[in-house]
């Protein structure tokens, strides 16, 4: 029962006693007042019954009734007085409890205790109150785990090019490590890479908070495949990865940002290619979708496992453990991706069979 129905039928409660105790009084106490006064007005009667004492007889009777009458009412109300105090006391106690429950818990959650719930099975809109809050404290631990583990993650990525640098050059001090062009490259590939981590970061902190600038306008979608295609094939052919597009005819344009959608676009083709083993197939296929262009890249890769799905656009995630951060990547381009592509309206998404079936991700952008 939903809360306006609970606080209508209080209020009709509320009036049916007192309607019921009006009736009772009437119907009981009134008319026993009056019995009682005319019968002690029934002495007196006999002897005012004749000529002009008749008005002050009337005058008498009249008071007694407006008497009897009083007294009911007066207790009447005192009855439904009590009546409705007592039911809307319980009314309230049913509405201020879970409100005080959540005040409680909103503390507790405010102090850091993210994992407090709260429990309250009553089916009306408290209820839904109540499990829109679990919901939020659920949302509010999840996001405080994820920032502990950024925390974490990024401090690891951070410490492993540092750590190499740090080493070649106490090798080069010590004169341990010549100093040779490639001792140099070797100091210049790890600062690379701690370049290269340090602008994925900042990449993933501007697309997070929505300070990407986007040029949206209408365009072909060939606009944003041939140039992705173009620059990738040579990185598919050293790999003998056979790279096909799937072009459907008579496309509609996007409404989208060209730049932005090619960097989308070229983070999904590096991913197929690093998960693909040599000899394997990537396919590119772009079709009408309703009211959106769909861009597929689906791979004969190592796939993913039903438990890896719900995670492959999370920051630094890796469905090869293995691999290393050299060869595998950051780990921030799918999460940068599904940023850019919801910036412009689309939505994206991962399918695979299972390990070792290949996978499929998807981006859609919406027509004009």
């Amino acid at each position: 029962m939903n809360l306006s129905r609970k606080l209508f039928l209080s209020y009709l409660v509320v009036v049916l006693i007192g309607l019921a105790v009006l009736s009772a009084a009437t119907a009981f106490v009134a008319p026993a007042n009056f019995t009682d006064l005319m019968h002690h007005m029934r002495g007196r009667g006999a002897d005012l019954m004749m000529g002009e004492h008749m008005t002050e007889l009337d005058a008498e009777f009249d008071a007694a009734f407006r008497q009897s009458v009083n007294s009911a009412l007066i207790l009447a109300g005192i009855t439904a007085i009590l009546s409705a105090v007592g039911v809307s006391w319980f009314v309230s106690q049913q509405i201020t409890r879970p409100i005080r429950s959540l005040v409680a818990l909103s503390q507790q959650i405010a102090g850091g205790s993210y994992q407090q719930r709260l429990k309250l099975d009553t089916r009306d809109e408290f209820a839904e109150l109540v499990e829109s809050f679990n919901r939020m404290a659920e949302s509010l631990a999840s996001t405080e785990a994820m920032r502990v583990q950024l925390i974490g993650d990024v401090s690891h990525e951070l410490k492993t090019p540092l750590a190499g640098i740090k080493g070649y050059m106490e090798g080069l001090q010590d004169g341990v490590l010549p100093a040779t062009p490639e001792t140099f490259e070797l100091i210049h590939r790890e600062a690379d890479r701690l370049q290269r981590l340090v602008q994925d970061l900042q990449e993933l902190s501007r697309t997070e908070a929505g300070r990407i600038a986007l040029d949206i306008r209408p365009l072909r979608p060939e606009a944003i495949v041939n140039p992705v295609v173009e620059r990738m094939q040579p990185q598919f052919a050293d790999k003998s990865i056979r790279l096909t597009v799937n072009l459907s005819p008579d496309l509609p344009e996007v409404s989208a940002d060209c730049d932005r959608s090619i960097q989308i676009l070229t983070n999904l083709l590096g991913n197929a290619l690093q998960y693909t083993p040599s000899g394997g197939r990537v396919e590119l296929s772009v079709r009408r979708d309703h009211h959106n262009i769909c861009l597929a890249v689906e791979d004969t890769g190592i796939g993913l496992s039903p438990e890896a799905l719900p995670h492959v656009f999370q920051r630094f995630y890796r469905v090869d453990k293995s691999r290393s951060r050299g060869s595998g990547g950051t780990g921030i381009g799918l999460t940068v991706a599904k940023h850019l592509v919801e910036a412009q309206g689309g939505q994206i998404g991962a399918e695979s069979s299972g390990l070792g079936k290949g996978s499929r991700f998807w981006f859609t952008l919406p027509t004009p």
